[in-house]
């Protein structure tokens, strides 16, 4: 494609015509008027300097000359623009763009968890505050453990005693055993014996769970974080008395957000996991994210009758770190049905995106709505602007903000309207 300028310089041709004053009956101011012989010499020598431009170009006239005079032709000052088949790139119909299933919904993260006591207590000390990060098992909240020691050093005392009468119930029987086989004990009394080793062994088994649940008791007077995150909620102050149950903190993990949305149930048949959309997040900008379809349920909201979705972020570097916020866009069921444009015929230009659009004989400017790049095909999601079977310039020249929408187009190789595959 080649903007061609003009060959030479600017010519003009002009004869001094001789103004006339004259009267009319009604009006007695003079008038200033031409002779009409003057308006045919004036005619004459227009025509002889577009001569003399051809001319002036060379011998038989050259190409820019010939385009300069069509120039001429159309309008003054219009630039010639040269295409060829590949300056352009056809939209094909099986690219159009479809409406796709609306969408709407909020951020939620899919590792969250809301931390609640096992234990009763004091709370003596909460470590993290609301948006502060946690690391995965740190200590984010202590209870009196006071308690809690006191039953653990009952428990090991209890299970250190068992542990020796198992011990003297076992030596018990080992002696008692050699008594009978000299004859010198009864069947009867070693029975007994074995009988009671039995159940110091059972005491020693009840006092090792003793002992265990005492030391998870303890354990459980510091709670700490599953996972690394960030505490979204804190609901207890130290000196608060907790029970079994009380919820202290919720923390989450930004790096999980995904949409959970609803959409009608009309769509269910045509959704599946695996299709994409482009949804818009209440305060993040104007550009909207590639997000996928994770899971759909199989029971529609009682209240609501609509189905719910799961859709995960294409890309986590640009997915919000803020939960709860609103979402909303469109779910497209066929990857086929949008149509995508290269990177090098969008023309950003105050905060619009344009193409420009052949359209009859000159080229126009049209502002679309596009999508975020696709990392695959390195394209753009065309969402409105564009239909099938419209021709774009692949490569706009930084010289088209001049254009101004009105150009003498030329066709390379004498064609009228050359078509251009994508």
């Amino acid at each position: 494609m080649h903007a061609i300028p003009p060959c030479g310089g600017r010519h003009r041709f002009t004869r001094a015509v001789a103004p006339v004053a004259f009267s009319t009956p009604h009006h007695h101011a003079p008038v200033l008027g031409a002779i009409g012989h003057d308006a045919w010499w004036i005619r004459c020598w227009a025509a002889a300097g577009l001569l003399a431009a051809l001319a002036g170009c060379g011998a038989g006239g050259s190409e820019a000359a010939k385009a300069q005079v069509a120039a001429s032709a159309v309008g003054p000052g219009l630039p010639v623009v040269e295409l060829g088949p590949e300056d352009l790139i056809t939209v094909q119909s099986g690219q159009a763009a479809e409406q796709g299933t609306l969408v709407s919904g909020s951020l939620q993260a899919s590792r969250r968890a809301d931390l609640r006591a096992e234990t009763s207590g004091t709370v003596t000390e909460v470590l993290p505050d609301n948006g502060q990060p946690v690391a995965a098992g740190a200590v984010v909240v202590v209870l009196d453990d006071r308690v809690a020691r006191s039953q653990l050093v009952a428990a090991e005392d209890a299970l250190r005693t068992a542990q020796q009468a198992v011990d003297q119930a076992r030596r018990l029987l080992e002696r008692q055993r050699e008594l009978h086989a000299q004859g010198m004990v009864s069947a009867q009394a070693l029975e007994e014996v074995a009988l009671r080793e039995r159940s110091a062994q059972s005491e020693l088994v009840a006092a090792r769970a003793r002992e265990a649940q005492a030391r998870q008791q303890l354990a459980s007077t510091r709670i700490t974080a599953p996972f690394a995150g960030v505490v979204t909620e804190r609901k207890v102050s130290v000196g608060d008395t907790v029970s079994p149950g009380r919820e202290l903190l919720k923390v989450m993990d930004p790096a999980s957000l995904r949409v959970e949305g609803l959409v009608s149930a009309d769509q269910w048949p045509r959704l599946r996991p695996g299709q994409w959309a482009l949804l818009q997040v209440q305060g993040q900008g104007a550009e909207p994210l590639r997000a996928r379809l994770l899971r759909v349920d199989a029971l529609a909201h009682p209240a609501t009758r609509q189905v719910a979705v799961q859709l995960q972020f294409v890309d986590p570097e640009k997915a919000p770190r803020l939960a709860g916020l609103f979402v909303e866009g469109r779910l497209f069921t066929q990857e086929a049905g949008v149509l995508q444009l290269e990177a090098s015929t969008l023309v950003r230009q105050g905060g619009q995106t344009e193409v420009w659009v052949v359209q009859g004989e000159r080229l126009v400017r049209r502002t679309l709505t596009v999508g975020p790049r696709d990392d695959r095909t390195g394209a753009h999601a065309v969402l409105a602007g564009l239909q099938a079977g419209e021709r774009v310039l692949r490569h706009p020249p930084e010289a088209a903000s001049r254009w101004a929408d009105r150009q003498v187009l030329r066709w390379r190789g004498g064609a009228s309207a050359p078509g251009a595959g994508s």
